[in-house]
C-alpha cells in the first residue's frame, strides 16, 4: 500500500527543466504538487492536464498565500530567486530552489544571508551528485575498490555552443550570461568533486571563449587539491562535440586512480574497475533510463522529502551549497589573475 500525500508543495516557472521536476514529483506519493505557476497559461495548461495538477497561478505571491503549501519548487530564472524565496520564507513555506541561485557572487551571499533570518528550511537542487554513477563511485571508494583514491579527471564536450545559434533551441538564456562555463554547468562537477573528495584546499583555473557569439567564457580547465592530498581535474568545453549517443547522458567520462588500481566510468554510466596487476572488470550496478541522466532529480526530491519527514539535514543545503558557490568564485579569480588561490 502506497503511502498517502504528506506534504503539499508548489513548483513556480515552466522552463525547460520544470519538466524533470514535475515528472518526478509526480512519482513520490508522499507529495501533492497542489499548483503551478507561470505568467504563460498555456505552458501551465500543459503541465496541468500532463501531471494532474488542480490549479494555476500567474502570480507566485497569490499562489503561496491561496495555497499554504509545505514547501515551494522555485524553478525560475536566477534573479527572481531572491524575492520569491523571501516572501515563501515569511509564510513559513519551507523551498526547494534550483541553481544557479543568483546571477552573482554577490547577490547569491545576500541570498543565503536573508535567508538564515528565517526558521525554514531550505535545500538547493543540485541534482549531479544524485546521479547513479557518483552515488556507486563514492560507495566504492569508501569501501576500498581501488584503495586511497588520489587523482581524478574529468572530460567533457557537450557540442550544443558552437556555430551562430548556440543555445537557442534549449536554453537560449545561455548566451547572455557573462559567466557561463563555470557559474552554469562547471558548479555541478565542482560539487561532485566535494561530495567524493571533501574540501577543497586550492585552485588553478584557465577559461576562455571559444563562440564569439556568446558573452561568456564555454571553456575551461580546472586544477582542485583536496585536504586529503587528493586532486582533480575537469577538462571541460560546451563547444566541441562528444562522440557519445546521448551526450547528455553522463555529461562526459572520468577516471579516478587510487593506490591499489583504477576506476572509470564511461558515457554510458558504466563503470570499470581494474585492480592494479588485474584484468578489467565492469561493475554491475542499477542505472535507470527515466527522467534526466540517470533519474538523478527523482533521487534529489526523494532525499528532500525523505529528510524533510525525518527532519534530517539536506545534502545541499543553502549554507554547504555556499561552499561550492565559493569555489566557483575561487575559479573565476584563478583565472582571472593566472595563479593558484589559496582556499
Amino acid at each position: 500500500m502506497q503511502p498517502r500525500a504528506q506534504l503539499r508543495g508548489v513548483l513556480v516557472g515552466t522552463g525547460y527543466f520544470s519538466q524533470f521536476q514535475l515528472d518526478a514529483w509526480s512519482r513520490i506519493p508522499e507529495v501533492e504538487i497542489s499548483a503551478i505557476c507561470d505568467l504563460s497559461t498555456e505552458k501551465t495548461a500543459v503541465f496541468q492536464q500532463k501531471y494532474g495538477i488542480p490549479r494555476a497561478y500567474q502570480n507566485v505571491q497569490e499562489m503561496i498565500l491561496a495555497e499554504k503549501p509545505d514547501f515551494i519548487d522555485i524553478v525560475t530564472p536566477p534573479k527572481t530567486h531572491h524575492a520569491i524565496a523571501q516572501f515563501a520564507a515569511e509564510q513559513g513555506v519551507h523551498i526547494i530552489c534550483q541553481k544557479p541561485l543568483a546571477d552573482t557572487y554577490e547577490e547569491a551571499v545576500a541570498l543565503a544571508q536573508m535567508m538564515s533570518k528565517y526558521n525554514v528550511r531550505f535545500m538547493v537542487h543540485e541534482n549531479w551528485r544524485w546521479q547513479p554513477w557518483y552515488r556507486e563511485t563514492k560507495r566504492l571508494i569508501e569501501a576500498g575498490a581501488i584503495g586511497q583514491p588520489f587523482s581524478l579527471q574529468f572530460f567533457m564536450r557537450m557540442g550544443d555552443g558552437w556555430g551562430q545559434d548556440a543555445y537557442l533551441s534549449r536554453q537560449p538564456f545561455f548566451r547572455d550570461y557573462p559567466r557561463l562555463l563555470v557559474h552554469e554547468t562547471g558548479i555541478h562537477f565542482l560539487d561532485t568533486f566535494r561530495y567524493l573528495f571533501g574540501e577543497p584546499t586550492s585552485v588553478f583555473a584557465h577559461l576562455r571563449q571559444l563562440n564569439p557569439v556568446i558573452k561568456g567564457e564555454d571553456s575551461g580547465h580546472i586544477w582542485i587539491q583536496f585536504a586529503g592530498g587528493e586532486t582533480a581535474v575537469l577538462n571541460s568545453n560546451r563547444y566541441n562535440e562528444s562522440e557519445a549517443d546521448n551526450p547528455r547522458f553522463t555529461f562526459g567520462t572520468m577516471r579516478i586512480d587510487g593506490s591499489e588500481g583504477h576506476l572509470r566510468m564511461d558515457e554510458n554510466g558504466r563503470l570499470l574497475i581494474k585492480k592494479l596487476g588485474q584484468p578489467v572488470q565492469e561493475h554491475s550496478y542499477p542505472i535507470p533510463q527515466t527522467g534526466f541522466a540517470g533519474d538523478c532529480v527523482y533521487a534529489l526530491q526523494r532525499h528532500f522529502v525523505e529528510s524533510f519527514l525525518e527532519k534530517r539535514p539536506f545534502e545541499s543545503s543553502l549554507q554547504d551549497y555556499m561552499n561550492s558557490i565559493n569555489l566557483v568564485e575561487a575559479v573565476y579569480h584563478a583565472s582571472a589573475q593566472n595563479k593558484t588561490i589559496q582556499l
